[in-house]
């Protein structure tokens, strides 16, 4: 996020906090990517005093989240209390389907992006989060997705099995500093990392890197603009050479 859109981003924020102090009542946002679940759950530690917040996506592993802002009394808030739908996609197996074909029909609808949640998809299924505006709309307009006939109901809870695929990158770095691991996961010269960082082209953990000499471990995630996204797993030990051994797993 640009400075512009971090405050615009605080103030709905703020926004939702007041709301839930004045009404009594919990408050929800809309969906939030990784980045902006991120923002969210450290601006509601500073922030949200007495209330309580929650962070959740229809599944344990949702990567597309709406943040709950509810009072402390609240100790039975439940998920279902969440304001969006899970509608569920069938067709034929031998008809192959992309995430980016089922996005590619909801933003034809005109939807924004922040009304839908996850989309998961699997060979004859597939099941995806939306708000109750923007699941009524698809519910009484979808019939295909691209050429493909589908048909839509929201009477199913999610049941599919959310599964990341990885390219593994074994190599050495002289140090766990973000510039070498850049260099070793975008396959680009370190001078070239220090660049990238340098211009704000590479998160850690879904914020801006600070500095390209910010040491990083294990677990934590690395995206690089144009390159894709990258999860430090694993550090084994030294070369004999003193170098560092470590296992970088990239995102497909």
């Amino acid at each position: 996020m640009n400075d512009r859109s971090d405050k615009l981003f605080s103030a709905r924020l703020s926004d939702l906090t007041e709301q839930c102090r004045k009404n009594n009542c919990c408050t929800f946002s809309s969906f939030l990517d990784e980045r902006q679940c991120a923002e969210a759950e450290a601006w509601c530690r500073r922030n949200t005093g007495e209330l309580m917040y929650r962070l959740w996506g229809g599944f344990s592993d949702a990567r597309r989240r709406m943040l709950a802002i509810y009072p402390d009394y609240c100790e039975d808030f439940v998920e279902e209390e969440y304001p969006f739908v899970c509608l569920t996609f069938s067709y034929r197996k031998e008809d192959k389907l992309t995430h980016r074909d089922f996005l590619g029909t909801f933003m034809g609808l005109r939807l924004k992006r922040e009304v839908i949640g996850d989309i998961v998809v699997t060979d004859g299924k597939a099941q995806a989060f939306f708000t109750e505006v923007a699941a009524r709309l698809v519910m009484s307009t979808v019939t295909k997705i691209g050429k493909v006939g589908v048909k839509v109901s929201d009477d199913r809870p999610f049941e599919l099995e959310v599964v990341q695929e990885y390219k593994s990158i074994s190599g050495t770095v002289a140090s766990l500093r973000l510039d070498c691991l850049v260099s070793l996961a975008a396959h680009m010269s370190r001078e070239n990392a220090a660049s990238m960082i340098r211009a704000d082209k590479v998160d850690v953990n879904h914020f801006t890197a600070s500095s390209v000499s910010q040491e990083l471990r294990e677990g934590d995630i690395i995206s690089v603009r144009g390159s894709g996204r990258f999860v430090l797993s694993a550090v084994k030990g030294m070369s004999g050479k003193g170098r560092i051994h470590v296992e970088l797993l990239k995102y497909i």
